[in-house]
C-alpha cells in the first residue's frame, strides 16, 4: 500500500510503480517494508495494513505487534494490525532541507519474535510561504556606480523542498533596477539587484523598490520584502576579496576560539574610502552562534562546539565594505570531520523476564538495539555480553540483537542473573557503553524434597502417654512457593493396615510423629514406617524415608512363678523330702518367669519366711531349694517356706511363693498329716482379722462406758424413784453392786462393770425386770473394788459396804493356754519348735500381740477353752515351756464379753468331766485357707 496526496509527476511516479516493484519482490527480497504518506497528515490516519502486508495471519492479539523506534509518530493496531499516525509529521522538522525525506522504524511481533524494518517517505506539501528575515533593507549606491552592478540581496527561506520550495524573484517595475537569480555552491538561491542604468543623486537621490519571492506550488506562495536605495556621492573602487569562494575543513572537537581562517579584501582607493569592514552576510543564526567574525580584521573563530552529528556543513557569507558602502562578497565552506565522540548506545526492547528455569538453551531473554550516532568506522559497533557465559547475543538485522540462553538454567543454584551488555565502536581509540538488565528466573517443580536422614531410629520406653511426640522426621525443598511446601504422611509400615492409625499418626506440616496409643514392649517390641514427604507443585515430587521405632522396655510385669503352682480346686502342692536328706540335697526349684526383659527381667529369689530358717538354702539365681543340713530329731515334719522372687527393675517387682515341704520316707506317712493338719492361713488376712474383732470390741466397751457414764449422772441428780430397778423386789436374792470405775489394765478407757457370777445367766442385774428373775448370790460377783452399791427397794437410800464383803478377782487358772489351732500369727498352723524361742523379728512380735487379743476372743466362743498349759496361754507350744504369762501382761482382768457364758478359767471343763482342747483339733486339708 502506497498512500500519497502529493499532486506532482515525481509523487505520482512514487505511487505506481514502487508498490508494483515491490508487490513482485516482496517475497523474494529481505527489504524493507516501504509506505508513503503527505506530511501533516490528521492523527489516526491509516498508512497501512502490516497484517496483510507482512502475512502475519489472523491471531494478531497474540504476535503483540508493536513500534520500536526514537520517536513514536504512528502506532499499530493490535486487532487490524493497521499502521497509523499518532502524531503530527512536520516534513520540514523532522528532514529539513533534504530532497528525499524518510522515516526509518522497526515492527516487532512476538510469539515467535520477529523484526520488521519499515520505511515511511514523507511527501512535502506547500505549507510554507517564502519569507524574508527582514521587511526592509537599505542600500546605498553611488551615483558614479556603472551600469550593470550587481548588488547581492538577503535571500527569502522557504522550507518546501521540490516544486513547493522558493522558485523564482520578481521586483516591482522600474526604469533603474531589475532582480537576477543566483545560486550558491550548495545550491542555495538568491537574488541579486542589477543597475539598469546611471543613476543622478541630483535627480533622484532616493528609490523604493518591492522584492517578491515565488515559490512553485499550486497555487504559489509569495514574501516580499521592501528595498530602499539611497544614491550617495562617487565612491570609485569597492573592496575585492582575494577568492570568492573559501574552503576549510575543522575537526568536529576543536575548542571554542579556534581560528578558522582570516579572509582578506582590498580597496584601490585611498583614505578614508579604503578602510574596510568585514561582517556576516546572509548567514542562519547557527552560523552566528558557531563563529565568530572580527570586523577589523577578517578573523574567523569557533564560538561554541561543533558537532558533525548535527550538521557537517557550513556555509557563511562574509560582506567587505568601505566607507562609501562600496561592498564585495565571498563565500567560506566549512566542512566539518568526524571524531569518535559519541559512544554506542544500548537499548533494550524487550525483555521476557521471569524466565522459567526450564527453558531449553536457545529461548530469548531479550531484544537489544545499539545506535552509534557517528560515521564510518566510528559509527560501528561490536556487542557482547559480558562475564555470563549463560547467556549469548545473536545479531538479528540492522543493529538488532537477540539475546539468548546458552545454557540451561537452574533457579535453585542462580535465582536471578544481571547481565551486563557492552556494546564497542570501531573508533580510536574506541568508545564503549553497557547497560546491565536484571532477569528473574522463574521455579518449577523439578527438586523433589530430601530427607536429612535417610532412616531414623527412634527409641520409645514403653507405655508411653498416647499423644507424646515420639520422633521428628524433616525433609527440605529448594524450590520455591507451593514447590517448596512439604507436607508428610506416612506410606506403608510392618504392623497390619488396620492398626496403623491406633499406633502412630505423622504431623503433615512440621513431620511430628505422635504415638496414639500407649505401646507395650512385651506386646510390640519395634516396627517401621515408611514416611513419605510430598511438596505441593505439579505434578507433585516425592521422597520416602524409613522411621524405625523401637519400645524400650520398663519394668511394669511383675515376676510369674510357675512352679509350684496351685491346683484347680485352689490347693497347694507339696514337695516330699527324705527323712535321711544330706546338705546340699536338691529339695525343689521355684521356676519364675518375667515378661519384661533385660535388666528387668532378672530374678532373683529370696527366702521371706521359713519355719526353720536353718534347715534350706536357696539359690540366689537358680530359685533351687537345698538342704542346709540334716534333719534333726528335734525339727518338725512339715516345714513352710516363703519364696520372694524380685526382679532387677527399679522400683523392682516382687512376687511370693509358698512351699510345703514334708520329710518323710513314703506316702503313706504324708498321708495322715494332710488329713488331720488344718491349712495355714495367711498371717497378714488373721492379723487383719483380730485387729477389726479388737476394734469392735473397744468400740462396744466404750459405748456402754457413756450409757454407765450417763446413768451414774442422772442416778446423783434425782431421787430414788428413777433407781427402780435397783428395788430388793427385783433382785432381793443376789443382791447386785455397781463397781467403781476401774481403769488399772492396759485397754485405754475406763469401765464400770456389774456381773453375775453364774455362767448360766448373762443379764446385768439392774437390767433384768422380769418379775421372777433368779438372782445370782451377792458373793459370786466378780468385782475389783473394795466396796459397791446394792440395789434396794425404791425409794431407799443405798447403802455402802464395807470392802471385806467383796470379793476378789480369782487367780488364773494354770491349765489356761491355747490350742494349736487357735494359735495366730505365723505359727498358728504349723509344727513349731518345741524348744521355745521369743519371737526373733518385728513380724513375729506382731503376730504376737495379735495372738493375745484372740485369746481374749475365743473366751467369748462357747464351742472352745481357753486351755493349752498352766499360765502359758498357748505360748509355749510355740516358743516352748520356759515362755509362761510371766512374758506377757495379763489381758484378762481388762476383759469382759458380754453375752459369754466362758469364763477366763476352765472349771466349766472340769465340772463336766471334759478334758481341755488340745492343739490338734479342727484340722483340714494341706493349702484350704481357713475360712472365719
Amino acid at each position: 500500500m502506497w498512500p500519497s496526496t502529493g499532486r506532482s509527476s515525481w509523487a505520482l511516479w512514487l505511487q505506481v510503480p514502487l508498490p508494483f516493484l515491490l508487490s513482485l519482490f516482496c517475497r523474494a527480497l529481505p527489504d524493507p517494508i516501504r509506505y508513503s504518506i503527505p506530511e501533516e497528515l490528521a492523527q489516526n490516519s491509516l498508512v497501512g495494513n502490516l497484517a496483510k502486508d507482512l502475512e502475519l495471519g489472523q491471531d494478531l492479539a497474540s504476535r503483540k505487534l508493536r513500534v520500536s523506534a526514537e520517536k513514536e509518530y504512528f502506532t499499530v493496531n493490535p486487532e487490524s494490525g493497521d499502521l497509523l499516525v499518532s502524531d503530527r509529521i512536520d516534513r520540514e522538522q523532522i528532514c529539513g532541507e533534504q530532497l528525499l525525506c524518510t522515516l526509518d522504524f522497526d515492527i516487532i511481533a512476538e510469539n515467535p519474535l520477529n523484526i520488521f524494518h519499515v520505511v515511511l517517505v514523507i511527501q512535502d506539501i506547500n505549507d510554507n510561504a517564502p519569507i524574508f528575515k527582514q521587511n526592509k533593507s537599505d542600500l546605498k549606491i553611488g551615483e558614479s556606480t556603472q551600469p550593470g552592478k550587481t548588488f547581492p540581496l538577503e535571500p527569502a527561506l522557504d522550507s518546501d523542498s521540490g516544486t513547493n520550495s522558493l522558485q523564482r524573484y520578481h521586483l516591482n517595475d522600474n526604469e533603474y533596477f531589475d532582480v537576477a537569480e543566483k545560486q550558491t555552491p550548495d545550491g542555495h538561491k538568491y537574488p541579486e539587484l542589477i543597475l539598469k542604468q546611471s543613476l543622478d543623486r541630483e535627480e533622484h537621490n532616493f528609490h523604493q523598490l518591492v522584492l517578491t519571492a515565488m515559490d512553485g506550488g499550486v497555487p504559489p506562495q509569495t514574501g516580499t520584502t521592501e528595498i530602499r536605495i539611497q544614491v550617495t556621492d562617487a565612491n570609485d573602487n569597492p573592496p575585492v576579496f582575494s577568492q570568492d569562494v573559501y574552503k576549510v575543513t575543522l575537526r568536529e572537537n576543536v575548542p571554542p576560539g579556534f581560528s578558522v581562517l582570516q579572509v582578506k579584501a582590498n580597496d584601490k582607493d585611498e583614505g578614508i574610502n579604503a578602510e574596510i569592514t568585514y561582517s556576516f552576510h546572509n548567514v542562519d543564526e547557527q552560523v552566528k552562534q558557531l563563529f565568530d567574525l572580527d570586523e577589523r580584521t577578517g578573523e574567523i573563530k569557533t564560538k561554541g562546539n561543533l558537532d558533525f552529528e548535527t550538521a557537517h556543513r557550513y556555509s557563511i557569507g562574509v560582506e567587505a565594505k568601505d566607507p562609501g558602502d562600496l561592498a564585495s562578497h565571498c563565500s567560506i565552506q566549512v566542512d566539518i570531520l568526524d571524531e569518535n565522540d559519541c559512544a554506542p548506545e544500548v537499548i533494550v526492547t524487550s525483555v521476557f523476564t521471569p524466565l522459567p528455569e526450564d527453558s531449553p538453551p536457545g529461548t530469548v531473554v531479550a531484544l537489544i538495539k545499539t545506535r552509534d550516532r557517528d560515521s564510518g568506522e566510528n559509527g560501528e559497533m561490536n556487542c557482547q555480553v559480558l562475564g555470563n557465559a549463560q547467556f549469548t547475543l545473536k545479531s538479528s538485522s540492522n543493529n538488532y540483537y537477540k539475546l539468548m540462553t546458552d545454557r540451561p538454567l537452574d533457579r535453585e543454584e542462580i535465582p536471578e542473573y544481571n547481565i551486563t551488555i557492552a556494546a564497542t565502536d570501531r573508533g580510536k581509540p574506541p568508545l564503549s557503553s553497557s547497560i546491565t538488565l536484571t532477569l528473574d528466573v522463574a521455579d518449577i517443580n523439578d527438586n523433589a524434597p530430601v530427607f536429612h536422614q535417610a532412616s531414623y531410629v527412634v527409641h520409645v520406653a514403653e507405655n508411653n502417654p498416647p499423644g507424646a511426640s515420639i520422633a521428628q522426621v524433616s525433609a527440605s525443598d529448594p524450590d520455591l512457593g507451593p514447590n517448596g511446601q512439604v507436607s508428610y504422611s506416612i506410606l506403608a509400615s510392618d504392623l497390619e493396615p488396620g492398626a496403623l492409625s491406633s499406633y502412630v499418626s505423622v504431623s503433615a506440616h512440621s513431620g511430628v510423629v505422635f504415638a496414639q496409643r500407649a505401646f507395650d514392649h512385651e506386646q510390640l517390641r519395634s516396627f517401621q514406617l515408611t514416611v513419605q514427604a510430598r511438596d505441593q507443585g505439579s505434578p507433585p515430587l516425592r521422597a520416602n524415608a524409613s522411621l524405625r521405632v523401637l519400645v524400650g522396655d520398663r519394668n511394669d510385669n511383675a515376676p510369674r512363678v510357675l512352679y509350684p503352682a496351685l491346683e484347680p480346686d485352689g490347693s497347694a502342692l507339696f514337695d516330699m523330702v527324705p527323712r535321711a536328706a544330706e546338705p546340699g540335697y536338691l529339695v525343689t526349684k521355684v521356676v519364675a518367669v518375667d515378661a519384661d526383659s533385660g535388666h528387668n527381667a532378672w530374678l532373683s529369689y529370696h527366702v521371706l519366711q521359713a519355719s526353720d530358717p536353718g534347715l534350706f538354702s536357696l539359690g540366689l539365681r537358680t530359685g533351687e531349694v537345698r538342704t542346709a543340713r540334716v534333719l534333726g530329731d528335734r525339727d518338725a515334719a512339715r516345714q513352710r517356706l516363703v519364696v520372694a522372687v524380685r526382679d532387677g527393675g527399679q522400683p523392682p517387682l516382687s512376687a511370693t511363693a509358698t512351699l510345703h515341704l514334708i520329710f518323710a520316707d513314703s506316702l503313706q506317712e504324708v498321708l495322715p498329716d494332710l488329713r488331720d493338719d488344718p491349712s495355714p492361713s495367711d498371717p497378714q488376712t488373721e492379723l487383719q482379722f483380730y485387729l477389726v474383732v479388737a476394734l469392735a470390741l473397744i468400740s462396744v466397751l466404750f459405748l456402754f462406758a457413756v450409757i454407765l457414764a450417763i446413768a451414774l449422772r442422772l442416778k446423783h441428780s434425782s431421787g430414788p424413784a428413777a433407781w427402780g430397778c435397783f428395788q430388793p423386789a427385783l433382785n432381793s436374792k443376789s443382791g447386785p453392786g455397781v463397781l467403781s470405775s476401774y481403769n488399772a489394765g492396759t485397754l485405754p478407757y475406763s469401765y464400770n462393770v456389774c456381773v453375775a457370777s453364774q455362767s448360766a445367766k448373762t443379764e446385768f442385774n439392774f437390767l433384768n425386770v422380769s418379775p421372777a428373775p433368779e438372782v445370782a448370790p451377792a458373793q459370786d460377783l466378780l468385782c475389783e473394788e473394795a466396796s459397791w452399791v446394792p440395789c434396794t427397794a425404791l425409794g431407799d437410800n443405798m447403802a455402802h459396804f464395807a470392802s471385806e464383803n467383796v470379793l476378789k478377782q480369782a487367780p488364773p487358772n494354770t491349765d489356761w493356754r491355747f490350742s494349736q489351732a487357735q494359735r495366730p500369727g505365723t505359727s498358728g498352723s504349723q509344727n513349731g519348735d518345741e524348744t521355745g524361742t521369743w519371737p526373733n523379728n518385728q513380724f513375729d512380735t506382731e503376730m504376737l500381740q495379735a495372738m493375745i487379743l484372740a485369746s481374749a476372743s475365743e473366751a467369748a466362743d462357747g464351742s472352745s477353752t481357753l486351755g493349752g498349759g498352766a499360765g502359758t496361754m498357748g505360748l509355749s507350744a510355740r516358743y516352748g515351756p520356759q515362755f509362761t504369762l510371766q512374758h506377757v501382761p495379763d489381758y484378762r482382768q481388762n476383759v469382759y464379753i458380754p453375752g459369754s457364758n466362758a469364763t477366763l478359767t476352765n472349771a466349766a471343763g472340769k465340772r463336766d468331766g471334759k478334758t481341755p482342747a488340745g492343739g490338734n483339733g479342727n484340722k483340714k486339708k494341706s493349702g484350704k485357707k481357713e475360712k472365719k
